[in-house]
């Protein structure tokens, strides 16, 4: 669709689709290089996934990290980027995300209310590889008081909705909080956690953590720098110049479509497909359900359509940020990260047997449920098995140690629960006698302090969420009754499929020549990070840095003008 500048409803140098972190780093930059800044969101919510998410953000070579002393140099980067994500990206992407990642991290937070602290001992996710980090490269947003946004940025803001029951909880807190029943550093961590909660009450703040935190920070510095926000625009295409150059968008706003020219350039950062079960369908692997995603509700691909008609190339369209889910009845998914990493614990598919380490990465646990599902064995869905003790001393699904299971849960059959194993076995459905020998042959390996079938508790990744009480904080027996099983699907935070970049962050295409004016960060674009994950925030990070790679790249082409 072709436009002249006598026709476009509205004008910017950078207009930005897509209001998660990578939307709003990329308006925050551009109203730091001077230039006039709009974002579309298509909900009537701004945030996107990010609020939904934990807010960390994995940026190697941070001034964050240098402030903990981690160590950390450009050449580990290199070096573990290597290891992991490999030739799947060409390098000079890579290379632009580490120079450039702590460079955007320093701005933001000289200039800007964007706040990170490090969080110790957060392990990269595979800290055993060449250039990984024990201490873990990851930052988690400080805490913010909502009472700082505008009545209704407060009320526009997506909310996460996590059972905290009010209380204000950061990733740090929450390792420790996990051990509440366990350890001192929980107890003492539970106190801090309470404190908190009646400050805040005493003082009238309304304190947000992880995602929350880090989107309110980033709303409340876009707000201060003049950028502007619409609520309930999506996109409906892009415009195109007659030579094939992005020129602008066109939106719904209040019912009717309208057009909006980009100056310097136009950045989709509007998420991934999550929630189009007929584009999950096309290009993910089977069986797939937007059920099992934690994304947020908006991502249903809008903006892959339209970069494919301006000519983008795509990629890595059947990869996503796997997440083994739980999903209630009439409930949103349960994302079990720390839930996989308790002891007396096991994951067993529909023939009862074990497939993988339950405490690995979680990307690497969902494509494990895909490497191994099998029409014999399935993996999705597969059986989380855990009995009395575990409940008992664990964090489980939201759920303090000992506190029961919804009603609801058990009535329905979600949670299945029974006095025996071959009780719990007939519940499930999976061979009694194979359970059995699963379990018996796990309760060896707990008492000898070593999994000999997937290394469970090696890794010091595994042993974060791990219990520091036991030789192997991974490792217990299953023996005491009653026994449950929690079905477990693949889900996802993001599919990590779509348009290929540049190391400028600019839409390519099939013949490798760029999209003049259009851009893409986050995960509606290919991710830099190719089939792996190499750490937590290694979603958000990366989008954040594009987003201000691409501003940076737009800024200079319109000071050359």
């Amino acid at each position: 669709m072709n436009h002249t500048r006598d026709t476009w409803d509205h004008t910017y140098d950078v207009v930005v689709v897509g209001s998660g972190a990578a939307g709003m780093a990329a308006a925050l930059t551009a109203r730091l290089r001077g230039l006039s800044a709009l974002v579309v969101e298509k909900t009537d919510r701004y945030g996107g996934s990010t609020a939904l998410s934990g807010g960390a953000i994995w940026v190697p070579n941070n001034l964050h990290l240098d402030a903990a002393g981690v160590g950390d140099t450009m050449e580990k980067a290199r070096a573990y980027l290597d290891a992991t994500v490999g030739d799947r990206v060409p390098a000079e992407r890579k290379d632009a995300y580490l120079e450039h990642g702590p460079s955007m991290v320093r701005e933001f937070h000289e200039k800007t209310a964007v706040r990170f602290v490090h969080t110790p001992g957060y392990s990269d996710y595979y800290p055993e590889r060449l250039g990984g980090c024990p201490q873990g490269r990851s930052v988690e947003p400080r805490i913010f008081d909502l009472n700082r946004l505008t009545p209704e940025q407060r009320a526009t803001m997506r909310r996460a909705g996590l059972p905290t029951y009010g209380l204000t909880i950061t990733s740090h807190d929450f390792r420790y909080l996990n051990m509440v029943a366990r350890t001192w550093a929980g107890r003492r961590t539970s106190v801090k956690v309470g404190l908190r909660a009646l400050k805040a009450l005493a003082t009238g703040k309304k304190l947000l953590s992880l995602g929350e935190a880090l989107v309110a920070r980033m709303r409340y510095s876009l707000h201060e720098l003049g950028g502007e926000l619409w609520l309930s625009a999506p996109l409906t295409g892009l415009v195109t110049g007659p030579d094939g150059a992005v020129t602008g968008v066109r939106v719904r706003r209040n019912g009717e479509e309208t057009t909006v020219r980009a100056t310097g350039g136009v950045v989709l950062a509007s998420g991934g497909f999550s929630h189009s079960q007929a584009l999950r369908e096309k290009y993910l692997p089977a069986p797939t359900s937007t059920e099992w995603t934690s994304a947020a509700e908006g991502q249903t691909g809008d903006a892959l359509q339209p970069a494919i008609e301006a000519g983008a190339a795509v990629d890595l369209m059947d990869k996503v940020w796997g997440a083994p889910s739980a999903v209630p009845p009439g409930g949103k998914p349960f994302f079990l990260v720390a839930d996989r990493g308790i002891p007396g614990m096991v994951i067993v598919n529909q023939a009862g047997e074990r497939y993988a380490d339950e405490a690995a990465p979680y990307h690497e646990f969902v494509d494990a449920m895909y490497a191994n599902h099998t029409a014999t064995a399935p993996t999705v869905p597969s059986w989380m098995i855990l009995d009395a003790t575990s409940k008992a001393r664990y964090l489980f699904m939201g759920l303090f140690p000992g506190q029961p299971f919804p009603k609801k849960w058990i009535d329905s059959g979600f949670v299945k629960k029974a006095p025996t194993l071959d009780a719990l076995a007939a519940e499930t459905g999976i061979p009694a006698e194979r359970l059995r020998a699963t379990v018996e042959r796990f309760n060896d390996f707990a008492h000898r302090g070593h999994d000999g079938d997937f290394r469970r508790g090696e890794s010091v990744y595994d042993r974060y969420y791990g219990d520091p009480t036991l030789p192997n904080p991974n490792l217990a027996p299953l023996r005491k009754a009653p026994f449950y099983a929690v079905p477990i699907q693949p889900g996802d935070i993001g599919t990590k499929g779509g348009p290929v970049t540049d190391a400028g962050a600019r839409v390519l295409r099939e013949d490798g020549s760029a999209i003049e004016g259009l851009y893409a960060s986050g995960n509606v674009s290919a991710a830099v990070m190719g089939d792996t994950y190499p750490g937590p925030g290694a979603t958000i990070g990366p989008a954040m840095t594009f987003s201000w790679i691409a501003v940076n790249h737009i800024a200079d082409a319109l000071s050359d003008h």
